[in-house]
């Protein structure tokens, strides 16, 4: 005789699959943090691991309500329309389960998308994404076997532990593409360079430079303080150094006092940087190359 359908059970399920979804979501987005250039302020690491901490409660009560509200009708849905003998029927509930909460989120996501003119790539995207993650939590519910809360805790909290161990493995040994800063050289110098205010610094292949109203920083200051904007007329050089992390630009500017620039950014949109504020902080005062079109 076939087991009765704990809908108890399900709704538990698909909020503790809710919950691991987000954690590997965490997980992932830390390693990706790993293969992209630093930011201006690097991230306050404490803060945000205990916003996290602080926000545990919160994920799990939407994805409860996610789980009461899409979920659980979902699963009720298969339920009903896939009736048949044997164990067929939880096999056939699987296939009927994510079509099932496609539809029942087609109505909101139309009614919040036409309010807000959202594009519509976007709001297809967002229904798929959401259509797959809600439909991931029915699926793996839908077993009426015992244990089946133990399992997925298990095998999720281990999904969830692996792919930080692959992540950081992988980005020690060359697995992922730890992010690298681009070797540049002397011919992508050529240009010009601007900051977040428009300033410049315009290069040309005879080794001249040209300064108008770049930043000359002081110990402390923060990238987006007021700074002394300087303008001027000198040399420049490129040294390469041993490897990409060490390539430095020097600017000789009678009127600007400024030690090596430093490169990072990327292939499609390098930048040169000065250390700003305090020693080790990472803080950061950034040049961008700038396109022919800006």
């Amino acid at each position: 005789m076939r087991q009765k359908r704990s809908y108890g059970r399900v709704l538990v399920v698909s909020t503790l699959v809710g919950c691991l979804e987000v954690a590997l979501t965490v997980v992932v987005a830390l390693v990706y943090v790993r293969t992209q250039p630093p930011p201006d302020t690097p991230p306050d690491w404490a803060a945000i691991g205990g916003s996290l901490v602080a926000l545990t409660p919160l994920v799990g009560f939407v994805s409860f309500l996610l789980s009461l509200v899409f979920v659980l009708p979902a699963v009720a849905l298969a339920d009903l329309t896939t009736r048949g003998p044997g164990g067929r029927a939880a096999w056939w509930a699987a296939v009927a389960a994510p079509p099932a909460v496609a539809a029942l989120l087609a109505a909101p996501v139309l009614i919040v998308a036409t309010y807000n003119d959202a594009p519509t790539g976007s709001t297809l995207a967002f229904w798929a994404s959401a259509t797959a993650s809600l439909s991931l939590g029915a699926v793996i519910a839908l077993p009426r076997g015992e244990g089946l809360l133990r399992r997925v805790a298990v095998w999720g909290a281990a999904a969830v532990a692996g792919a930080g161990v692959f992540g950081t493995l992988g980005l020690a040994v060359g697995l992922l593409p730890a992010y690298e800063p681009p070797r540049i050289g002397p011919e992508t110098m050529t240009g010009t360079w601007i900051d977040h205010t428009r300033g410049r610094l315009v290069f040309t292949p005879d080794g001249r430079v040209t300064a108008t109203g770049v930043g000359v920083h002081r110990p402390g200051d923060h990238p987006d303080d007021p700074s002394r904007r300087c303008s001027g007329s000198g040399t420049w050089s490129y040294e390469p150094g041993p490897d990409v992390w060490s390539q430095k630009v020097r600017i000789e500017i009678p009127e600007c006092h400024w030690p090596a620039w430093g490169v990072d950014g990327t292939w499609q949109e390098p930048r040169i940087s000065q250390d700003v504020g305090d020693p080790g902080s990472g803080q950061l005062y950034r040049l961008r190359k700038a396109s022919d079109r800006t």
